[in-house]
């Protein structure tokens, strides 16, 4: 382990080691018992790894993205290289593309969760919706989250409490409490609504 600046730095801990390698790429293009191409690309790796994380690390939003952008880095542009170990300004270049891209699919992730997480349409809205539409929505809006989220599913998500419990890593014991504590909480409220 080599320290590089403010933190410290295991490659192989990230699996930036000879054997993963060999495992995944070499053996396409070349009989990976060969010593020299391994002993290459394990000198290559121990005189550049260091400076390769802490680029990566300050192009991503934190110490687990740049781990990942470094391995897939190194492996796409080792992947891509001729018999020669590759130019470092390639790889640089390789994680810096990474790190654009896993930033712009993370920000377009938190996008589209924040979009769905305020909206107050729980019900798709027809036409012809009515106040007692919206009351219901309101009301199952005010469940708290694991009851509301089980009570969905097993209404309109038409699932099973089995199903419910593997989706939410859960004993079925427990979706069958919260959608019961869900339908429980709801029929004080309901019950102003029949005629």
């Amino acid at each position: 382990m080599e320290a590089i600046g403010l933190f410290s730095f295991d490659y192989r801990s990230v699996g930036l080691s000879v054997p993963l390698y060999q495992q995944k790429h070499m053996s396409r293009r070349e009989d990976p018992t060969e010593p020299n191409r391994s002993l290459q690309w394990q000198r290559w790796i121990d005189e550049h790894a260091e400076v390769f994380f802490l680029y990566a690390r300050q192009q991503t939003r934190c110490e687990a993205d740049a781990q990942d952008v470094l391995q897939e880095s190194l492996v796409e542009t080792w992947s891509k290289a001729s018999d020669e170990v590759p130019p470092r300004a390639v790889v640089f270049a390789t994680i810096r593309r990474r790190a654009i891209d896993l930033g712009r699919s993370i920000d377009r992730r938190t996008r589209r969760e924040s979009e769905v997480a305020n909206t107050d349409d729980w019900f798709i809205n027809d036409v012809g919706a009515t106040d007692t539409d919206a009351f219901i929505q309101t009301q199952i809006a005010r469940l708290p989250d694991d009851l509301r989220e089980v009570l969905i599913l097993r209404v309109w998500g038409e699932m099973t409490f089995p199903a419910i419990a593997q989706l939410l890593a859960i004993p079925v014991a427990t979706a069958t409490s919260r959608y019961r504590y869900a339908v429980e909480r709801l029929k004080p409220n309901l019950t102003e609504l029949q005629p």
